[in-house]
C-alpha cells in the first residue's frame, strides 16, 4: 500500500461522513482533494476518493442541516470539474436523488405534530459535549434548548477545556488562573471566553482538524480535543495544532512535516470562512430568535 493511500486512510473520511457534525467538513476536504489533488494521486487511491463521494452524497439526506447541503453542493461540482464523465454522471445522479430525498425527509419531520420537550437538567448534560460553536448553535433552536445552553456551567467548562489545553498561550493560562482566583457565581463564563477568544484572537476554537503531537497524525477534534480515541489516557495539557483543509491535502500529497511544527494563527487563515469565530457572538446568547 502506497504512503498517499496509507495517509488518506488516516485521514478517515469515511467514518467522519457519518457523523452530522463532521459530515460537511468531510465533504469540503473531499472537494477540495478532488479539485487540487486527485489527478495527482495514483489510481487506487482515485477509486477509494470516488467511493467516499459518492458515500457522502447518499448520506446527504440523514444529515438535515444547510452546511450539509452546501457542502455537498460544493462536493458534486468539484466532482463535476475533475472526475472522468462516465464518474460525474453517477455523481451528479446520486446528488440529485440525494437531494429529493432530502427534501422529502425535511418535509415529513416538518408535518410532525409530535414535540418532545427533554428535561432541563438532560438537555444540560447532553449540551455539555459541544463545543463553543455547537453550544451556540443550540441556544437558537427553542426557548427550552436556549435555557439550557445559558447554564454558566457549560461556559465555565469550554472556558477551563479551551486554555487548560493550550501549551503555546502563557497568555490563556494566565486568564484561566485568574478566573479561577474569583468566585464563579459571579463570573459570566460566557462573556469570560468571549473576552479572553478576542485577547487570543484565532479561529481554533471551531476547527474540526489538528494535527496530534501525541498520535503523530492528522485527526478529527472532538470537543476541542484528540480524537483518534488512539490516546490512551490523555495528558492534562495535550497538544493539538488546528490545522485547515489545504495542510490536511498538503499532507496527503507529500506528507509535510510542516504539519508538526506550525501553530501560529496565519496557519490558520484558509479555514471555512463561515466558521469565523466572531459570528458566535452576533446575538445574545439568552436572547431566543423564533425560526
Amino acid at each position: 500500500m502506497s504512503d498517499q493511500v496509507e495517509r488518506y486512510q488516516i485521514l478517515g473520511h469515511k467514518e467522519a461522513l457519518t457523523r452530522t457534525h463532521y459530515y460537511h467538513v468531510a465533504c469540503k476536504e473531499l472537494s477540495l482533494i478532488l479539485r487540487e489533488a486527485y489527478n495527482k494521486l495514483p489510481k487506487n487511491l482515485q477509486s477509494l476518493i470516488f467511493q467516499d463521494t459518492l458515500s457522502a452524497l447518499k448520506l446527504l439526506p440523514q444529515m438535515w442541516t444547510d452546511n450539509a447541503v452546501s457542502a455537498a453542493h460544493l462536493l458534486v461540482q468539484s466532482a463535476e470539474a475533475t472526475l472522468p464523465k462516465q464518474k460525474k454522471n453517477v455523481a451528479t445522479k446520486e446528488f440529485k436523488i440525494a437531494m429529493v430525498a432530502s427534501k422529502r425527509r425535511g418535509k415529513a419531520h416538518r408535518m410532525q405534530e409530535c414535540h418532545i420537550e427533554l428535561p432541563q437538567d438532560v438537555l444540560v448534560d447532553i449540551f455539555s459535549l459541544l463545543d463553543t460553536r455547537s453550544l451556540v448553535s443550540a441556544s437558537l433552536v427553542s426557548r427550552s434548548w436556549n435555557a439550557a445552553a445559558c447554564n454558566n456551567r457549560l461556559w465555565e467548562s469550554l472556558y477551563a477545556t479551551i486554555f487548560a489545553s493550550d501549551h503555546n498561550s502563557s497568555k490563556a493560562k494566565n486568564l484561566l488562573d485568574g478566573r479561577r482566583g474569583e468566585d464563579n457565581n459571579s463570573v459570566d463564563w460566557r462573556e469570560a471566553l468571549k473576552r479572553a477568544h478576542i485577547d487570543n484572537s484565532s479561529k481554533r476554537l471551531t476547527s474540526s482538524r489538528g494535527y496530534c503531537l501525541y498520535c503523530d497524525m492528522i485527526v478529527w477534534l472532538d470537543g476541542l480535543k484528540c480524537g483518534s480515541g488512539k490516546c490512551g489516557p490523555q495528558p492534562k495539557m495535550q497538544s493539538v495544532v488546528p490545522k485547515s483543509s489545504e495542510q490536511v491535502v498538503e499532507y496527503l500529497l507529500d506528507g509535510s512535516s510542516s504539519m508538526i511544527s506550525s501553530d501560529s494563527d496565519s496557519d490558520l487563515d484558509d479555514c471555512f470562512d463561515e466558521w469565523y469565530i466572531p459570528k458566535l457572538w452576533a446575538h445574545p446568547l439568552n436572547q431566543y430568535r423564533p425560526g
